[in-house]
């Protein structure tokens, strides 16, 4: 893996159930757990699975004209059971208008393959979690006013 291949988001807690997510570019989110009106982390999990795929299907639609309407809705349900908190039937679906006219009819040709290509090779979030990519996770407890790193306890989930 190259250096241009690493993808980072650092998460730091704000307050009690709210935090903020910053990007290496400088870009921030801030969600929370339910409580108020920010996302919380599983609706930026499909707010990631439609935003992935709608960037993909936007860049070959729009080389023929640009769409009048253009949204991507993503559902799915959240259960817990024997094998813990996860999301199951996560669907997508997209609601897009183009304009009368040669254009339009070259975009809505080419829109079904565009999603088809997104869900099976483009889209990195809805392909990491199809493949069930291991997720490691590290934690470290570092007393207050000490730099030096203190006690990790890794393990996978």
């Amino acid at each position: 893996m190259s250096e241009d291949s690493l993808r980072l988001v650092t998460v730091e807690r704000t307050t009690t159930g709210r935090f903020t997510a910053t990007n290496a570019r400088g870009g921030t989110v801030a969600f929370g757990t339910g409580d108020g009106t920010e996302f919380t982390p599983v609706e930026l999990l499909l707010a990631a699975i439609g935003g992935c795929t709608a960037a993909d299907v936007d860049v070959s639609t729009s080389r023929h004209t640009e769409p009048t309407a253009f949204t991507v809705t993503v559902s799915g349900h959240k259960v817990g059971d024997e094998d813990g908190n996860r999301m199951t039937d996560l669907a997508v679906s997209f609601h897009v208008t183009f304009p009368e006219g040669t254009a339009g009819d070259r975009a809505r040709a080419i829109l079904p393959r565009a999603v088809a290509v997104s869900h099976d090779r483009l889209c990195t979030v809805s392909r990491t979690i199809e493949a069930g990519t291991p997720v490691t996770v590290s934690a470290e407890d570092t007393p207050a006013g000490d730099t030096s790193t203190g006690h990790t306890s890794t393990g996978d989930v």
